[in-house]
Order: C-alpha cells, then sequence, then structure tokens
C-alpha cells in the first residue's frame, strides 16, 4: 500500500446516473486484488477526510471505480476531468480471492446499487471452473451496473428493469424453481440488503461473505472509525477497513 497523485485518464457514464472514473497506476495496476478499496482525497481542500471506493476494474495500467453523484465528495469527483491528477491511498483492506476453495462450486454475487462495484473485477478473475450467477438489485434501472459482469439477473424496487421486488425476493423466487447445490454467497451493498440475504444465507446453510460499506477516513486503522461489532471471539470489535472489508456474515453484526 502505498499514496500517490495519479492522472485521470476517463470519466464516462455508465448509466443517467453513475459514472466511471479510470486513472492510470502501474503501482496500483499490479498489486491490487478483487475486493480491495482505494482511499480518495477527493478535494484539494475540502472535504478534508478520504473516501473510499472499491476498485472496479484493472485494465492494463489503468484502474477503475464507479460512483453516483450523492454528496460533497462525489460531486467533487464529477467535476474532474481528463489529465486532472488525484491522491490515491491503496490498495486497501483484504480480497475477495482469501474466500475462494474447493468447497463450493458456484459463486453467487450479489450487488446492491453501486454495491456492485468490486464484481467485474472479481469476475475477471474468479477460477475458471466454478460458475457465476450475478444477482442485481437497485431502487429504479438507472443504479443498475452490468459492464464486466456474468449471467446476470436483474431486480429493481419500481419494475422498471427485470423483475419487480428486492433483490432477495428475486433469488428465493429463482432457488425455489432451481436446484442450486454447492454454492456461496459473495455480497456488497447496503447494510439492510446484505443483512436480509446474509439472514436467508444462513437459513439454508449456506456460507456467504460480505464487503462491508462504512465510512473509512484513514483507510488503514489508526483513525478508529470504521468498528464492526464481533460475534464470539476475543475482540468486541474489529475494523472494516483493517481486518476486512470482506467478512464472513456470521462473524459480524450486520
Amino acid at each position: 500500500m502505498k499514496q500517490e497523485i495519479v492522472q485521470i485518464h476517463s470519466l464516462e457514464f455508465l448509466t443517467n446516473e453513475i459514472l466511471e472514473l479510470t486513472f492510470i497506476s502501474d503501482y496500483l495496476s499490479s498489486v491490487a486484488k478483487p475486493g480491495q478499496f482505494i482511499n480518495i482525497l477527493v478535494g484539494e481542500r475540502y472535504p478534508l477526510l478520504r473516501r473510499p471506493f472499491s476498485i472496479f476494474n484493472v485494465e492494463g495500467n489503468k484502474i477503475s471505480i464507479v460512483f453516483n453523484v450523492i454528496g460533497t465528495g462525489t460531486k467533487a469527483l464529477a467535476r474532474k476531468r481528463n489529465g486532472d491528477t488525484l491522491d490515491v491511498l491503496g490498495p486497501c483492506g483484504n480480497s475477495f480471492l482469501s474466500f475462494i476453495d474447493d468447497s463450493f462450486d458456484t459463486a453467487v454475487f450479489v450487488g446492491g446499487g453501486i454495491g456492485v462495484a468490486p464484481f467485474p473485477f472479481l469476475t475477471k478473475h474468479f477460477p475458471t471452473e466454478k460458475k457465476i450467477v450475478t444477482y442485481l438489485g437497485g431502487r429504479h434501472k438507472e443504479l443498475i451496473i452490468t459492464k464486466g459482469l456474468k449471467n446476470i439477473k436483474i431486480s429493481t424496487d419500481d419494475g422498471s428493469e427485470g423483475f419487480n421486488g428486492t433483490v432477495l425476493d428475486l433469488i428465493k423466487k429463482d432457488f425455489q424453481e432451481n436446484n442450486y447445490r454447492n454454492i456461496r454467497f459473495f455480497l456488497c451493498g447496503p447494510t439492510r440488503m446484505m443483512k436480509a440475504v446474509a439472514d436467508f444465507a444462513n437459513e439454508i446453510g449456506i456460507e456467504c461473505f460480505a464487503s462491508l460499506e462504512c465510512d473509512m477516513a484513514c483507510g488503514i486503522g489508526l483513525c478508529q472509525g470504521c468498528n464492526i461489532e464481533v460475534l464470539g471471539g476475543d475482540k468486541k470489535y474489529k475494523l472494516v477497513c483493517k481486518d476486512g472489508t470482506i467478512f464472513d456474515t456470521k462473524t459480524v453484526r450486520l
């Protein structure tokens, strides 16, 4: 992990609400792993704190992130132009690759809205002998990203694309209609969604691993601001940025 000043290569809309920002980094592109994140200082003076972004893709020496404009930090990012620079710290956190073994055959990716961010990079590096099924959920179709994903099933709360309902509703429907066996869940998205899917996975006896979302100002465990309660063990809390962001959902309180 290191801090560096990188140059923006491109900034483009993937949907009417979601942008993909790509920058150049020989270092990050050579060491980043699926599931890790980078912490970006989005403005020179304000906002003061860094913002965490999952690594969306790596192509050659180019790193991509995705975001929608919802606050001061993402508004500052959206104003960037090709050739501008960013202050980036990373790669931070652990990788989904640490939770892949021979005990399952099919990976079920579940992404809620912008929470789909780590899955294209993970899809690219997932073992080819394993099957991938990708469930995407969002309030409406403009929050659905399909770029770089496989075997996609879509749900929207308003029915503007795919199944009309929550992503968990769609998963339960499919699980009733298909004989899924020997699978493992991988999640990223709003905590409420991940808890609902994790509870379902626990009910049917399927392992589930989630990349948690929270504010991570430092990204390296110094500020102690991203703690999460641990279920069992010697520690009462762990830090999302340092000990995660990916956890076995049975070991933490979502």
